[in-house]
């Protein structure tokens, strides 16, 4: 459950939007709702200058047009935070969505974060899990982005300061080159979660 809105006071300038399916946009609320008058918390409140939740399927084509019928305004800049998502849709909804978000760039500076699971990972749980890349870094680009930097949990920039342990598997990984593909030390494969920053900038900035 995201909770950016009411935790990050970067955001005091932000109008956020929400998408996410009707029923769990729902769920989300009435837990806050409870969460915000519960007595034993009474730190949860609004940090950014607005929250809209918007019922939609991004899987859905027309996803961008719902969005705009809530307020938003594609002529502005805009982070998207894909987290979490795209390795459940399949790989035609994936990439509409990745090109949906790119296709905004006519006016505005977009930002992209989101988190890319390679081959090895998604083939824990086929059934759950489908849109996969092993190399993001070079398929954003393809598609319009630029200035992608790509970071691998339990890279520096990407620590969070949970890893400190010298058997912890995001470090074992780390270690090992991109395009090593089985664990060398127990042949296991190796299952890797990466974080990617993008930007995309308007058509007549990228030919200057």
């Amino acid at each position: 459950m995201d909770a950016r809105a009411y935790r990050l006071s970067c955001l005091k300038e932000c109008t956020v939007f929400e998408l996410d399916f009707p029923e769990l946009l729902e769920m989300k609320t009435d837990l806050l709702h409870e969460a915000m008058s519960s007595a034993n918390n009474q730190k949860l409140t609004m940090m950014a200058k607005s929250l809209t939740r918007v019922p939609a399927d991004i899987r859905d084509g027309d996803w961008i047009t719902k969005l705009q019928s809530y307020g938003y305004v594609p002529e502005r800049n805009t982070i998207w935070v894909l987290e979490g998502i795209l390795y459940y849709l399949h790989h035609v909804h994936a990439m509409q969505v990745l090109e949906t978000i790119v296709a905004c760039r006519t006016s505005v500076h977009t930002v992209l974060l989101a988190d890319f699971m390679n081959k090895n990972a998604v083939s824990l749980s086929r059934a759950m899990y489908h849109f996969y890349h092993d190399s993001p870094d070079l398929l954003l680009p393809s598609i319009g982005f630029s200035q992608v930097t790509l970071s691998q949990i339990g890279d520096p920039q990407a620590h969070f300061g949970l890893l400190s342990h010298p058997q912890n598997l995001f470090d074992k990984l780390r270690r090992l080159p991109r395009s090593v593909e089985t664990n060398p030390e127990d042949g296991t494969p190796c299952c890797r979660l990466y974080l990617v920053e993008a930007s995309a900038f308007p058509d007549d900035q990228i030919t200057k």
